[in-house]
């Protein structure tokens, strides 16, 4: 794509076709310009298959921000409007829309609640509120769930896997795999959500960590082919690269080849006056290949050396490494815990993709409209009563119990403050038959999630570095109960809307029900 192409198809048109048409109705009907209301959130967490999700990492923000600070209708996209006609012939778009398009189709009056980037977040809860006129806040709808859904989802999936790899170095191998220029931002998402660096050199230029890498097998390859051996590609490697040399090892036979090799280019270094960094195991076993590998570089005098594991990692295969590690390695002699100490994580397909859960279902509803200078709230009714959104102005909040743990995050209206009450209500968002009751002496603290980002089309908050996002995760993940951590049939985290709030959604959804009849 060329430069200005990729201007053009990144830009205001952005979007699916139907906001267009919803836009030219609204302009039609004298609603363009009146307040509403959109919630974006997720309805269930990524379910992997084998295992499911019981939290989310939110990510994309900074980079829809980005977006909506340049994207505006220029000339060239008005005139291609223009140029869009109905199955008659006709022209889809008339001028007078297309003018207006061209003089207010901006975002300068939107107004943009989030929760931060980094922070765990839960289904139901809102991610990011948006109010302003009707046009630009549906106009807004695509890219929005573009650049928060799919980081989130990766986010999501590195987090799970930092967490199953206990904070071990995790390095993101995915850019070969990724879906086209998406790649950047799911390298950008893995760093907010546990990966400590990545391969891809121009994402980690905009974000100002260091591109991390090894080499390939066909380096090996190479060598062997010219008739200089993999022990020629190695000793070549750590010329270059002295104090950086980590070897891939299995280009040949890791244990009868690749590993001894490695100690006779790692004994060459350190006889020069450096010290080798580690190997990379790329196949096989790799939880029994570590062990061995550990026992012959101990026994070489190489005890600190970085085993590196790759080959279509997630969190579970991960999980097995280590739980194979700690069961196996004593028998062969090996330290499992120091074994497990100077393991790395090379994660490509399965973090890139988000593998087993390739979409976030994360929605953008209608849930309040101002008439005649008075906000009204606005429902949707579902068959499903799950599917149903929670109306109206809204504040999320979480409650921490007094060991500091996250319990639950509520929903309330807006001007109803629970740290206010001595006693909450919670009642599940869709069963009557649940709920509970909580006295404020059983919460050590009850802290408001959405923050003000953009206010009337301006940015009000300074955006944090990934580092400072890293560190909200943190601290976020580790007020979480274990369980809610878990892999495998995590427990239930707890969503729940107050009483008030749950009053007003009936209300509205028996008033629907009765003027469909």
């Amino acid at each position: 794509m060329k430069p200005s192409e990729q201007r053009i198809a990144e830009g205001i048109l952005f979007t699916d076709f139907y906001q267009l048409t919803m836009a030219q109705l609204y302009f039609r009907a004298g609603l363009h310009e009146k307040q509403v209301q959109f919630d974006h959130f997720f309805r269930d967490y990524p379910d992997y298959g084998a295992h499911k999700a019981g939290y989310c990492i939110s990510a994309g923000l900074e980079w829809l921000v980005d977006w909506m600070q340049e994207a505006h209708f220029g000339s060239d996209d008005v005139e291609y409007l223009s140029q869009q006609t109905t199955r008659t012939g006709q022209q889809m778009f008339a001028d007078d829309f297309l003018d207006w398009l061209a003089r207010n189709g901006t975002f300068e009056g939107i107004t943009l609640h989030a929760i931060p980037e980094g922070r765990v977040v839960h289904p139901n809860v809102p991610l990011s509120v948006v109010q302003g006129p009707m046009i630009p806040a549906q106009l807004l709808e695509t890219a929005l769930l573009n650049y928060l859904n799919y980081q989130t989802l990766i986010a999501t999936k590195a987090a799970r896997m930092h967490h199953s790899g206990r904070g071990r170095l995790l390095l993101e191998f995915g850019l070969r795999r990724g879906q086209d220029k998406g790649a950047n931002a799911g390298a950008r998402a893995a760093l907010i959500g546990g990966a400590d660096y990545t391969s891809n050199v121009g994402i980690s230029r905009i974000l100002g960590y260091p591109p991390k890498g090894t080499h390939a097998h066909s380096m090996v390859q190479v060598y062997m082919a010219l008739g200089l051996g993999e022990l020629g590609a190695f000793r070549a490697y750590a010329d270059l690269y002295p104090d950086d040399c980590l070897l891939l090892v299995d280009t040949i036979n890791s244990l009868e080849s690749g590993i001894p090799n490695a100690i006779i280019v790692f004994e060459e270094l350190r006889r020069k006056g450096h010290e080798p960094l580690g190997i990379r195991l790329d196949s096989g076993d790799l939880a029994y290949l570590s062990i061995q590998a550990a026992k012959m570089l101990d026994a070489a005098g190489f005890p600190n050396t970085t085993i590196t594991l790759s080959n279509n990692l997630d969190e579970l295969v991960i999980w097995q490494i280590i739980t194979q590690i700690k069961d196996e390695a004593p028998r062969w002699g090996v330290d499992p815990d120091h074994l497990i100490n100077r393991l790395a994580f090379g994660a490509g397909t399965r973090l890139i993709t988000s593998w087993g859960e390739p979409a976030l279902g994360g929605v953008y509803k209608l849930v309040a409209v101002c008439n005649e200078e008075q906000w009204v709230p606005a429902i949707k009714v579902s068959e499903s009563a799950d599917k149903t959104p929670n109306p109206g102005h809204k504040n999320a909040w979480r409650l921490y119990d007094l060991r500091g743990k996250a319990t639950a995050d509520l929903l309330s209206k807006e001007h109803e403050d629970p740290r206010q009450m001595d006693r909450i209500t919670l009642r599940h968002p869709s069963d009557h038959s649940k709920s509970r009751i909580l006295e404020r002496a059983e919460l050590s603290e009850i802290e408001p999630l959405l923050v003000e980002i953009i206010h009337e089309g301006r940015l009000v908050v300074d955006l944090p570095s990934i580092e400072q996002m890293r560190q909200r995760r943190e601290a976020d993940m580790d007020r979480l109960d274990p369980g809610v951590r878990r892999l495998v049939n995590p427990h239930i985290y707890h969503v729940s809307l107050t009483d008030g709030l749950w009053k007003l959604k009936q209300s509205l959804v028996a008033s629907a029900l009765d003027q469909s009849q």
